[in-house]
Parts: C-alpha cells; structure tokens; sequence
C-alpha cells in the first residue's frame, strides 16, 4: 500500500498500477472541523502509528539537508524536480 500525506498534489500513477499496490489518501482536516467521523479517523492514525513504529512505514526523504540560510536552493529543488521524497531544512540559527 502506498500512503500519501500530499493529496494535492499530483503523482505519477503507473508504479502503483505496475504492482498492484492500493493508494489510499485522507485529506483529515475537513472531518475533524466539522466534527464527522473522529473516531475511526483515530483508528486510522493509530494504525499508522503502529505501522511507522514496526518499521513498515518509511517517509521518503530527499538524500540532501538543507541549511535553513539554503531555502532557496531547497525550493529550487523542489521547483526543479530534483528532489525525491520531502526536503528537510535544517534550523541551525
């Protein structure tokens, strides 16, 4: 399965359809404002607890940090497709 905390954006769907991998995306703000379905919105996020900290749930994380005084060059990456994965600035003011 195949978890995507970037509903909005868009992805390139061919991996997943390749190996028959299921896509599931929650958009959970709506929900919790208006108060509709807390509960099993819970549930999910426990079975994501439980899978991030069993080692099944990886975030994929560009290979480069930057420096905080780099966002440029981190925006530029992202703008560029250069970058796989979320980046990381590093707060070291």
């Amino acid at each position: 399965s195949v978890v995507s905390i970037a509903a909005r954006s868009t992805h390139e769907l061919t991996p997943v359809h390749v190996k028959s991998l299921s896509l599931h995306v929650v958009f959970m703000l709506l929900p919790i404002l208006r108060d509709e379905g807390r509960e099993r919105h819970g549930e999910i996020l426990g079975e994501l607890t439980n899978l991030v900290e069993g080692g099944k749930v990886r975030p994929l994380v560009h290979e480069e940090v930057f420096d905080f005084q780099e966002v440029g060059r981190a925006h530029e990456a992202l703008e560029s497709g250069k970058a796989t994965g979320k980046v990381a600035l590093r707060a070291n003011w």
